[in-house]
């Protein structure tokens, strides 16, 4: 089964960065399915809640644009332009800092800003986006 993203791929668009959602992110969840466990199971809905938030967001981006998204049974995506991206915006609190995950805030040119939280390593994220900015302009 293929994701979204390599679905959503065009004629000569390549995948540059891949990020995902850490698992630190979830830990609040994880925890309190492991402390609610014994109560008739409801541990496991929220396992299974974490697990598929885990599995189903998608974040990349390629040569051409930013693609996210979001979801198992509804689906949301956002897809920006990477010439029409005005800014990406990183917000870490002190635990996402100590464990390296945070929310980017994307900011396209007309769009509303698209946060995007619980991001594994969203300053290598930044960085990997402004590289391929840089390459899309030159080209």
């Amino acid at each position: 089964m293929a994701s979204y993203v390599e679905g959503a791929l065009v004629k000569d668009e390549k995948v540059v960065y891949v990020g995902k959602v850490s698992l630190w992110s979830l830990a609040g969840r994880i925890a309190l399915g492991f402390i609610l466990l014994p109560l008739f199971g409801l541990g496991l809905i929220l396992w299974l809640m974490a697990y598929v938030k885990y599995k189903t967001t998608e974040l990349a981006i390629t040569n051409k644009r930013v693609i996210a998204k979001f979801g198992f049974i509804s689906r949301s995506t956002i897809e920006l332009n990477i010439n029409k991206v005005e800014s990406i915006q990183v917000d870490q609190t002190m635990v996402g800092r100590m464990f390296n995950f945070g929310t980017l805030i994307i900011s396209g040119a007309g769009n509303p800003q698209a946060p995007i939280p619980g991001i594994s390593n969203p300053m290598g994220f930044r960085r990997a986006f402004m590289e391929a900015q840089d390459q899309a302009r030159s080209t």
